[in-house]
């Protein structure tokens, strides 16, 4: 079973995450804000449970998920960080690939669209 990680801040969205990709058979950890995403990306590391991919959002309370995503990177270099935002078309989203992130999924997607993409990112991970 794959593992995954969402850090987002906003409960609907997490939730959202959870019911579309159910059919995936996901195990999926929670986080709300940057630095609780990367307490929760070591955690999961001590249990021997690394995550398949991390979804990261831009705009989160306390760290932002570029910050966040470097400071995943640096506990395991092997990371699979996908950004998950509105901004997408963004310096900002830039910045999240300049700091690791394998991709940005543009929110407009849908969460049909998201389930698929991540389907798709499993597959080859």
């Amino acid at each position: 079973m794959a593992i995954m990680l969402v850090v987002e801040d906003e409960e609907p969205i997490q939730e959202l995450i959870k019911e579309y990709l159910s059919p995936l058979k996901i195990e999926i950890h929670q986080a709300y804000s940057g630095e609780e995403g990367v307490e929760k990306y070591s955690e999961l590391l001590e249990k021997g449970k690394r995550p398949d991919l991390v979804i990261m959002d831009l705009k989160l309370p306390g760290i932002d998920g570029v910050e966040a995503t470097k400071k995943i990177l640096k506990i395991d270099p092997e990371a699979n960080v996908y950004g998950f935002t509105a901004y997408f078309g963004t310096d900002w989203a830039r910045e999240l690939e300049k700091a690791g992130a394998k991709g940005i999924i543009a929110r407009p997607v849908g969460f049909d669209g998201f389930r698929d993409i991540v389907k798709e990112i499993l597959k080859k991970s």
